[in-house]
């Protein structure tokens, strides 16, 4: 397999994978034109497909860790017909490859035990390649970690990622950023669908690193509340949301 590396220069001709097209494509791709300067790096597979890897110096992701000279992976996905074939491996290798020129201590990513769920990677296929967990959230969410020097500090969540909880009483709060492209399809359908039916719901639209680095969860890209209660990271149609409000449309 071969892989193209999308830069500043040609990501507005490339397709990147989890957007083939449409408006949700060009939302993520201004999105990452954001921080190509700030050490942003995606590959993706040359055949058209879900097989791509993102990644970006921890100081500049949009996540609440403490990860200083840390790589942080923020989406390795391999899906579909693409599974199988030893991409995971290509591309994860190529992300230390880097990690260990530019003299990173080391890599992290997201991961969660059990079913796949959104933006998390299997923690099992980490542990295989050598990964450890560095930190575990209250919401099941592992910080997981591959030093590439003796001695480091692990990575860690910052308290608001540790300890997940929103401050607005009992309605739902949504965090989201613009770097899954289906958030902005799939947000403004649930805000519709909660206002149809008088549900309580307050959306915070993340569009700084700052920002994103203060959410109360451990992950940015998605994280609905209730109640102050973290729910989950999974993107949420507007019948699912209905669902989780106990309504059924």
């Amino acid at each position: 397999m071969n892989y193209i590396h999308i830069t500043k220069e040609n990501v507005d001709k490339e397709h990147i994978c989890c957007a083939m097209s449409g408006k949700q494509s060009l939302v993520k791709k201004e999105w990452m034109k954001k921080l190509f300067d700030e050490g942003l790096v995606f590959y993706r597979s040359e055949e058209r497909g879900k097989c791509f890897i993102e990644y970006i110096p921890a100081e500049n992701a949009w996540v609440p860790i403490e990860a200083d000279g840390y790589i942080y992976i923020n989406c390795l996905w391999i899906a579909g017909a693409m599974k199988g074939h030893g991409y995971a491996n290509d591309l994860l290798s190529e992300c230390l490859r880097d990690a260990s020129a530019q003299g990173k201590k080391g890599v992290c990513i997201l991961s969660a035990e059990g079913r796949k769920r959104e933006f998390l990677a299997d923690p099992k296929f980490l542990a295989h390649k050598g990964f450890k967990t560095a930190d575990v959230s209250d919401c099941g969410i592992n910080l997981m970690y591959l030093p590439l020097a003796q001695n480091v500090e692990p990575p860690k969540f910052k308290d608001c990622a540790k300890h997940p909880k929103a401050a607005d009483g009992d309605c739902f709060v949504l965090y989201y950023t613009d770097q899954c492209p289906f958030t902005c399809y799939w947000v403004p359908r649930v805000a519709e669908a909660a206002e149809k039916h008088g549900i309580p719901l307050k959306i915070i639209h993340i569009t700084d690193r700052e920002s994103a680095q203060s959410v109360p969860a451990p992950v940015t890209t998605y994280a609905l509340f209730k109640g102050g209660k973290f729910l989950t990271q999974s993107i949420q149609s507007d019948k699912k949301f209905l669902a989780l409000a106990g309504i059924s449309d």
